[in-house]
Protein backbone atom coordinates (compact mmCIF):
# COMPACT_ATOMS: atom_id res chain seq x y z
CA UNK A 1 0.00 0.00 0.00
CA UNK A 2 1.14 3.64 -0.63
CA UNK A 3 2.65 5.00 2.34
CA UNK A 4 0.25 8.15 1.70
CA UNK A 5 -2.99 7.99 2.54
CA UNK A 6 -5.74 8.95 0.04
CA UNK A 7 -7.97 10.75 2.28
CA UNK A 8 -10.30 13.29 1.20
CA UNK A 9 -10.11 16.03 3.98
CA UNK A 10 -12.47 18.50 2.26
CA UNK A 11 -15.60 19.68 4.22
CA UNK A 12 -18.37 17.70 5.39
CA UNK A 13 -20.62 16.00 2.80
CA UNK A 14 -24.00 17.95 2.83
CA UNK A 15 -26.79 15.39 2.84
CA UNK A 16 -30.45 16.00 2.68
CA UNK A 17 -31.95 13.35 4.52
CA UNK A 18 -34.51 11.11 3.19
CA UNK A 19 -38.05 11.13 5.00
CA UNK A 20 -41.43 9.88 5.71
CA UNK A 21 -44.38 12.23 7.05
CA UNK A 22 -47.16 9.60 8.58
CA UNK A 23 -50.36 11.53 9.32
CA UNK A 24 -52.27 9.57 12.01
CA UNK A 25 -55.76 10.75 14.48
CA UNK A 26 -53.28 12.72 17.27
CA UNK A 27 -50.84 14.12 14.95
CA UNK A 28 -48.00 13.45 12.54
CA UNK A 29 -45.05 11.51 12.43
CA UNK A 30 -41.84 13.07 10.46
CA UNK A 31 -39.41 10.23 10.23
CA UNK A 32 -36.01 11.21 8.94
CA UNK A 33 -32.62 8.77 8.65
CA UNK A 34 -29.79 10.32 9.76
CA UNK A 35 -27.10 7.57 10.51
CA UNK A 36 -24.24 7.95 12.55
CA UNK A 37 -25.65 11.67 14.80
CA UNK A 38 -25.52 11.48 18.33
CA UNK A 39 -28.75 13.78 20.51
CA UNK A 40 -26.31 16.09 20.92
CA UNK A 41 -25.37 16.73 17.30
CA UNK A 42 -29.27 17.49 16.12
CA UNK A 43 -30.58 21.23 15.97
CA UNK A 44 -34.14 21.21 15.72
CA UNK A 45 -35.47 24.63 15.21
CA UNK A 46 -38.98 26.33 14.39
CA UNK A 47 -39.19 29.84 13.26
CA UNK A 48 -42.87 31.07 12.28
CA UNK A 49 -43.62 28.46 9.56
CA UNK A 50 -40.48 26.65 9.09
CA UNK A 51 -39.08 23.34 10.46
CA UNK A 52 -35.37 22.98 10.48
CA UNK A 53 -34.02 19.95 11.28
CA UNK A 54 -29.60 19.83 11.29
CA UNK A 55 -27.38 17.10 12.15
CA UNK A 56 -24.05 16.32 11.85
CA UNK A 57 -21.74 13.69 11.97
CA UNK A 58 -17.66 13.12 12.10
CA UNK A 59 -15.94 10.32 11.96
CA UNK A 60 -12.59 11.05 13.03
CA UNK A 61 -11.78 7.52 15.52
CA UNK A 62 -8.79 5.24 13.44
CA UNK A 63 -8.49 3.34 17.14
CA UNK A 64 -4.82 3.66 16.77
CA UNK A 65 -4.61 2.40 13.27
CA UNK A 66 -2.48 4.37 10.77
CA UNK A 67 -4.99 5.62 8.31
CA UNK A 68 -4.56 4.46 4.68
CA UNK A 69 -7.68 5.36 2.93
CA UNK A 70 -10.67 7.22 3.81
CA UNK A 71 -13.75 7.25 1.86
CA UNK A 72 -16.04 8.18 5.10
CA UNK A 73 -15.97 11.40 6.35
CA UNK A 74 -18.08 13.90 8.16
CA UNK A 75 -21.63 14.67 7.00
CA UNK A 76 -23.70 17.27 7.64
CA UNK A 77 -27.86 16.33 7.08
CA UNK A 78 -30.16 19.48 6.93
CA UNK A 79 -33.95 19.30 6.12
CA UNK A 80 -36.49 22.19 6.50
CA UNK A 81 -40.72 21.43 6.48
CA UNK A 82 -43.46 23.75 6.11
CA UNK A 83 -45.86 23.75 9.20
CA UNK A 84 -49.32 24.66 8.69
CA UNK A 85 -51.61 25.80 11.26
CA UNK A 86 -53.03 22.22 11.59
CA UNK A 87 -49.81 21.54 13.96
CA UNK A 88 -49.70 22.27 17.77
CA UNK A 89 -45.77 24.28 17.56
CA UNK A 90 -45.14 24.26 21.16
CA UNK A 91 -45.26 20.85 21.58
CA UNK A 92 -43.43 18.85 19.13
CA UNK A 93 -41.12 16.12 20.03
CA UNK A 94 -38.23 14.31 18.73
CA UNK A 95 -36.81 11.01 19.77
CA UNK A 96 -34.11 8.94 17.71
CA UNK A 97 -33.56 5.43 17.58
CA UNK A 98 -31.21 3.64 15.53
CA UNK A 99 -30.26 6.47 13.11
CA UNK A 100 -33.75 7.23 12.50
CA UNK A 101 -35.20 10.71 13.75
CA UNK A 102 -38.62 10.85 14.59
CA UNK A 103 -40.48 14.12 14.87
CA UNK A 104 -43.79 14.14 16.47
CA UNK A 105 -45.93 16.88 15.64
CA UNK A 106 -49.23 16.61 17.37
CA UNK A 107 -52.41 18.69 16.07
CA UNK A 108 -53.34 21.59 16.97
CA UNK A 109 -56.44 21.47 18.82
CA UNK A 110 -58.34 23.38 16.36
CA UNK A 111 -57.74 20.98 14.07
CA UNK A 112 -58.57 18.20 15.93
CA UNK A 113 -61.80 16.35 14.36
CA UNK A 114 -64.95 16.81 17.00
CA UNK A 115 -68.43 15.26 16.54
CA UNK A 116 -71.05 17.64 16.70
CA UNK A 117 -74.29 16.30 18.63
CA UNK A 118 -77.57 17.00 17.21
CA UNK A 119 -80.20 18.34 19.43
CA UNK A 120 -84.03 18.32 19.15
Amino acid sequence: MNKNAATNDAAPRRVVPASDILEREEGFHILLDVPGVARDGISIEVEENELTVRGSYARDETGGARLVHREFGGVEYARSFTLTDMVDRENIAATLNHGVLDLFLPRAAAAKPRRIEVSG
